[in-house]
């Protein structure tokens, strides 16, 4: 397999006139010719190694970005090695790539310090490793730990009792984990708390409550003080800041998140998203909670999510809300819940109560067209009143007509006649098989006149 430094000879060449790329490249006078890219790419190369480190390091003195994912990277040595040589790397992608073994104290020494992103996905690498290696990057501002089957999150060193945390981490990317217990996801907020956007989509979360059974999974080393008594209700929020046991303690810098394709089923959970201090920006999509069962429609279930979280400004992707329609949503999370049981309305409506009183409900005005008519049909001299379906077609019309002018539907013209406007418009021909009698706005009293195709 080639190491990194054939793969860029083999890439860019050894000199660099040679070099052909897809991306643009600055030249700078004085420098070697052996000068390469600022940024790298060599995803699915087969790279297991560095190379030569003094070659190596002669090439990459200048680059930025490296993206080895999809390789055959498996020794923290050779990995390490390769980012030290890179003194101003800035963003490395080592997805893909099996770092499972654990991170020797050896090989840290001297640190990272330009290295700002770092994208770790489905690399298995574990959670000691990954303690050492954040304690390393005081520049790390965004972190992708996604799809490496973590159940529990361990950023604490339990036989030293010392906890990670890192202030520069803003962006964490945690999706399709195995993690199910918000109590876990906490100590994300707890190692990162200046985290303002925090992706954790196709995770199994099953609630937001801190205190759920599900909340300390059994990975042999749990301490003493993670089972501590939830006695705060969500509703006092912010009132209590002391209290660890809320979903939003560890996370009050947190402005975006993402829950899509998790299994929060309770509108609890909404409410406790509503108690996160700073949080703006929300992604919900394909929760159980709207998908079983289907008691509302899309429409009706943004107006309760709105209602819901007074904070928010974008959902789901979408425009920011606007005032006129988190008002109507307001209203209309007022009067769906107003003919409920008190027992049955959340805290959320007696706040929207307060705001703009007790609603009138809406009153149900049916505007659907009459579903049968009277009409008088006339063929010559022959004419009939009939009841006609408003719902049915031209031609549907057209064959129950065949019996009575003795014109087949493909020889049959019928014109319709309002009785209100025909001393004005006179007959329209009904021209369009497939358009059905309401759109025509018949009613009962009108004629429909049959003639025959020439």
């Amino acid at each position: 397999m080639p190491s990194l430094l054939e793969g860029i000879e083999a890439k860019y060449g050894t000199e660099l006139e040679d070099c052909e790329l897809d991306i643009p490249i600055l030249y700078v006078q004085g420098k070697s010719q052996n000068f390469t890219p600022h940024i790298l790419v060599f995803n699915d190369f087969g790279i297991d190694s560095a190379g030569s480190e003094e070659s190596l390091k002669s090439k990459c003195q200048h680059v930025q970005e490296l993206d080895l994912a999809q390789n055959a990277l498996s020794q923290w040595a050779e990995v390490l090695t390769i980012l030290r040589i890179m003194p101003r790397l800035q963003f490395a992608n080592l997805s893909f790539n099996s770092l499972s073994q654990a991170l020797p104290d050896s090989l840290l020494e001297g640190g990272f310090p330009r290295l700002k992103n770092l994208i770790l996905n489905g690399t298995y690498i574990d959670w000691a490793s990954v303690r050492k290696l954040v304690t390393q990057l005081p520049s790390l501002e965004e972190l992708h730990l996604s799809l490496n089957g973590y159940s529990y999150v361990e950023l604490e060193d339990l036989e030293k009792d010392t906890h990670v945390v890192h202030s520069g981490v803003k962006t964490l990317y945690f999706t399709d984990n195995t993690i199910s217990s918000w109590r876990e996801v906490s100590k994300l907020g707890q190692a990162f708390p200046s985290l303002s956007c925090l992706v954790l989509a196709d995770c199994p979360i099953t609630s937001l409550d801190v205190t759920s059974p599900s909340s300390s999974p059994d990975r042999g080393n749990t301490r003493n003080n993670e089972g501590a008594a939830y006695n705060r209700t969500e509703s006092e929020c912010e009132s209590s800041t002391g209290n660890v046991d809320s979903a939003h303690h560890h996370f009050r810098s947190l402005r975006f998140l993402n829950l899509n394709n998790t299994l929060l089923s309770t509108w609890d959970d909404i409410d406790r998203l509503a108690c996160f201090p700073m949080l703006e920006h929300l992604k919900i999509h394909g929760l159980p909670l709207f998908e079983y069962p289907r008691e509302y429609t899309k429409h009706e279930r943004r107006q309760l999510l709105i209602a819901r979280l007074p904070n928010i400004r974008t959902l789901n992707g979408g425009g920011e809300i606007s005032s006129d329609d988190r008002e109507d949503s307001e209203r209309a999370f007022i009067r769906h819940y107003m003919d409920k049981p008190e027992s049955d309305r959340p805290e959320r409506y007696t706040d929207l109560v307060c705001m703009h009183g007790r609603l009138d409900p809406l009153v149900n005005i049916d505007l659907s067209p009459e579903r049968k008519v009277k009409v008088n049909i006339i063929h010559g001299s022959k004419t009939e009143n009939r009841y006609l379906d408003v719902y049915q077609t031209v031609y549907e019309l057209k064959q129950k007509l065949e019996s009575f002018a003795n014109i087949a539907p493909s020889k049959m013209r019928l014109f319709y006649l309002d009785q209100d406007m025909k001393a004005i418009h006179g007959p329209e021909e009904m021209k369009f098989p497939n358009k059905q009698l309401y759109s025509y706005n018949i009613s009962s009293g009108d004629e429909i006149m049959i003639d025959s195709k020439l």
